[in-house]
């Protein structure tokens, strides 16, 4: 009997040419594509996955889209709002895949970045049995950010830490390389023995990049931060932070 089978495909942190040869075989085998919609605010991010699937995928294929379920952002339970934003995004995937995925066929997922770096889909689609699951990894935004900041990751006998930024402003520092997602708090203020090497859209036209010691660019970072959010909606950031 043949099964349904979904595929996560990594599309990297932003430029359509971060897609892999790998990437791109997936999209262009794949039957039905799932896309949840944002909101107006991150079209851009939809924009991108429509242009990948238009290069890439193979006629006869259908697109099928539908409103991402909210988060609750406010409450200082952020563990549990994760769990329950997690719990109903996995009854809309599995409504849509039973509604648009016939026996045999295989749907794809395309995730910004790599799938196996702070992503839940992986997470989500656990929770649905019976169904064949194959990842194809991307270029993350982390491996994107020392790109083009022309660094490399870890250094020589020093471990490497990813964490969010929350985590940061809660612990403080917890290593002497730490790689930074997402930070609203900007919770690198006043690490002065730090180096930072700070990333926003990468990959994308609106990309933003500033790099240096804490003391001298930090209050730069936070000022363009807090514009670039205010222009676009949303922001997505990244940073490596080395003890100098």
């Amino acid at each position: 009997m043949s099964v349904k089978r979904l595929t996560v495909i990594g599309i990297g942190a932003g430029d359509p040419d971060h897609l892999t040869l790998q990437g791109a075989k997936a999209i262009a085998a794949t039957d039905v594509f799932f896309i949840l919609d944002k909101g107006e605010e991150k079209s851009d991010l939809v924009r991108l996955r429509h242009r990948l699937i238009e290069d890439h995928a193979r006629e006869p294929y259908r697109i099928v889209e539908a409103r991402d379920p909210e988060r609750d952002r406010t409450t200082p339970a952020y563990t549990e709002a994760v769990e329950d934003w997690r719990e109903r995004r996995a009854a809309l995937y599995l409504r849509l895949i039973d509604e648009a995925l016939a026996e045999g066929q295989t749907g794809s997922f395309l995730v910004w970045g790599d799938p196996g770096v702070y992503d839940s889909t992986l997470a989500i689609l656990e929770r649905l049995p019976g169904f064949e699951i194959e990842v194809v990894p991307g270029i993350s935004a982390v491996a994107a950010l020392t790109a083009r900041h022309r660094v490399s990751l870890t250094s020589v006998a020093s471990p490497l830490h990813l964490t969010t930024g929350r985590r940061l402003s809660e612990q403080g520092p917890t290593a002497d390389d730490m790689v930074i997602m997402l930070d609203a708090r900007c919770a690198f203020d006043g690490l002065d023995d730090f180096d930072i090497y700070w990333g926003a859209y990468l990959g994308t036209p609106d990309e933003i990049l500033i790099a240096g010691p804490v003391a001298e660019v930090g209050e730069r970072i936070k000022r363009e931060r807090a514009q670039a959010r205010e222009r676009k909606g949303w922001i997505m950031d990244t940073y490596l932070l080395r003890r100098r």
